[in-house]
């Protein structure tokens, strides 16, 4: 009678050792996987702020200027007696649009028969909303879709209007000159990009590859806008950054702009990108250890959040006569 010949196979303790082998090959690979997906992404952030650093530059040899933070009509009898803004808001991400591959949402908006609502104007309610990629970081956690805006007390804003998102913010300086009610910022703000600015290059002393122009700020902690400026608005933190940082809502020009420090209102204080006290008002990322921050000659460089402040405040200030580099 013929035998069945028994086939071989793994006990449970060989299969259990195999699967723990498994298991710490993963668990050795999966950080290594994670950080190239990270240095990917990061990557592709740098490669998106150098288009609007260059878009920035395109703008300025075709008008013999740089693009304002904002455009404000400061003698405009509807404008918001706390902050002096009013329309048309247009932010510098709309001012490059055209030089920056999104020609048609440049003359989209152009087309219009009464620029002076800009972004306010009904006609602008679907373009001011539309989620542009090149102003997304794709390491950002947070919201993507446009949002409602809201006044500081949060309250819907009588507009209605929805803003796109921005990762991406502009330098005004030191100080936080939306901070009083000033018809005018020149003499405040010694950044590149403020409130109806339109600088000319020799008036950025410093010099252009030394002098820092956009940086990030992720929608995880709070509202951007690559639009614009929404008078009577407010950019407004996340829940879990408000309740991490004790940070509050501030003036809508922050919806586009940053500061560096120091203030006058904050003793001093300096902030470099992913200060863990940082404010709505500061450049934060989610890169670890640092952030992309593009410079006015279209150079972009990764800043590690550990930068000397007083170098990070000497890049900042487009005239105060610096030596320090920031490489």
């Amino acid at each position: 009678m013929l035998q069945r010949r028994r086939r071989p196979a793994f006990s449970l303790v060989e299969l259990l050792v195999v699967i723990a082998i498994m298991g710490g090959l993963v668990g050795l690979l999966l950080p290594a996987v994670q950080a190239a997906r990270e240095s990917a992404r990061r990557m592709q952030c740098a490669s998106s702020l150098r288009q609007l650093a260059l878009g920035i530059l395109n703008y300025e040899s075709a008008t013999r200027r740089l693009p304002a933070g904002y455009l404000c009509d400061v003698d405009r009898s509807d404008r918001d007696a706390a902050t002096f803004d009013a329309p048309p808001g247009n932010g510098w991400g709309l001012q490059i649009a055209p030089f920056i591959e999104e020609a048609a949402v440049g003359d989209a908006f152009i087309r219009n028969d009464d620029r002076s609502l800009g972004i306010m104007h009904p006609a602008n309610r679907e373009l001011v909303a539309r989620e542009l990629t090149v102003f997304l970081c794709p390491s950002s956690s947070g919201e993507r879709a446009a949002f409602a805006v809201r006044t500081p007390a949060g309250g819907a804003h009588p507009s209605g209007l929805r803003l796109g998102r921005s990762h991406y913010v502009a330098n005004a300086g030191h100080t936080e000159p939306w901070a009083d009610p000033l018809p005018n910022w020149d003499t405040v703000a010694n950044g590149p990009l403020y409130r109806n600015s339109f600088l000319r290059i020799s008036q950025i002393s410093d010099g252009m590859s030394q002098t820092v122009f956009l940086g990030e700020h992720s929608s995880s902690l709070s509202e951007k806008s690559w639009a614009g400026v929404v008078p009577g608005g407010a950019s407004h933190p996340t829940p879990i950054f408000a309740s991490r940082v004790g940070t509050e809502p501030d003036a809508a020009a922050t919806l586009v702009l940053v500061h560096s420090g120091p203030a006058s209102s904050e003793l001093d204080v300096i902030h470099p990108p992913n200060d863990p006290v940082a404010h709505v008002c500061q450049m934060y990322a989610e890169h670890p250890g640092g952030a992309n921050v593009s410079f006015g000659d279209g150079s972009v460089r990764f800043i590690a959040d550990s930068i000397n402040h007083d170098v990070w405040a000497a890049a900042c200030s487009r005239n105060g006569g610096e030596v320090a580099r920031v490489d």
